[in-house]
């Protein structure tokens, strides 16, 4: 397959060209910082991919996505990386949902189209709860992650109209050596590790690795459509991860980090630490997907070792 990406240079898309690449696709990477990517994908390394350079309101790029077999869209601004001014907010929902509609106008004027988008969405749009369970027909939430959720997903759901294969994945929180995790760890690895706020709220989780191979099912099998859930089947609740973290880096997990301080560094951003929502992949699990890590445990061993 050709395949298209944005977000190709972060955490997850990073991860997901490799692995296209291994396999033997040629790869687009539509991207806002070229010298970063071809860094990132040396042509000795990666001769499949080549690098087109990428913003939603700028003109050219949108050529190269003709004669693309799938495009998976997973760009967007980082959500918890300050706090939520209204300056903030917006750049939050128009990175995702103004991205995702020029995208979408791209691929309906291909010639030949794409036969499948894979979009990226989010948990967030389920809201929060301590008790309810969530999967992929339960309803919106009402906050502002929802609503930026909702925003998202309409501009991709308008690719249906074109004719070509939809599907939406609402990713959870992606462990993997960087990203999130590692501003979990650090506190471990100074022996200050401990739950979260509450540790009562819910955490929703997916091994990278696992994502990338549910990214690669959307876009290779015909019969997957629709929204899935990208989280393993097994999420746990802050207390438990905390105590997990603890047993696989032989480090204590006692002492707790106040959710007041949270919220000083974050201010309402502190929300996507400090309440959660369990939510359940009820979809890939019909579609058999098999994960390589549905547990925890295993999962944070592979990544964290045994240090």
């Amino acid at each position: 397959m050709k395949v298209a990406i944005t977000g190709a240079t972060g955490f997850v898309g990073s991860r997901l060209v490799e692995r296209l690449h291994y396999l033997g696709h040629h790869l687009l990477v539509l991207t806002r910082n070229v010298t970063m990517a071809q860094k990132t994908f040396s042509s000795s390394k990666f001769p499949n991919v080549e690098i087109v350079a990428y913003t939603p309101d700028s003109s050219g790029w949108q050529q190269a996505i003709s004669g693309c077999d799938g495009v998976v869209n997973l760009a967007g601004e980082p959500i918890a990386d300050g706090r939520w001014t209204a300056e903030r907010k917006q750049e939050i929902l128009q990175s995702r949902k103004v991205g995702t509609q020029k995208i979408v106008e791209a691929i309906t004027h291909a010639n030949p189209k794409p036969q499948v988008l894979v979009n990226a969405s989010a948990i967030g749009y389920y809201g929060t709860s301590e008790n309810a369970i969530f999967d992929e027909t339960s309803a919106a939430g009402s906050d502002f992650l929802a609503q930026v959720c909702l925003d998202w997903e309409a501009e991709a759901q308008k690719v249906v109209n074109a004719e070509v294969r939809l599907v939406i994945i609402r990713l959870g929180i992606v462990l993997g050596k960087g990203g999130a995790l590692d501003k979990m760890v650090t506190p471990f690895k100074l022996f200050a590790g401990g739950p979260i706020g509450t540790g009562k709220q819910w955490f929703s989780w997916i091994h990278r690795d696992d994502l990338v191979n549910l990214i690669i099912q959307a876009l290779t099998r015909p019969d997957i459509t629709g929204v899935l859930n990208g989280t393993a089947p097994n999420p746990v609740r802050m207390n438990e991860l905390s105590q997990t973290m603890g047993q696989v880096m032989n480090r204590p997990s006692w002492l707790p980090v106040p959710g007041i301080a949270i919220e000083a560094l974050l201010g309402d951003g502190a929300i996507v630490v400090l309440e959660g929502q369990q939510v359940i992949p009820k979809r890939p699990l019909d579609y058999s997907f098999d994960y390589q890590y549905p547990m925890l445990t295993e999962a944070l061993k592979d990544i964290l070792g045994n240090g």
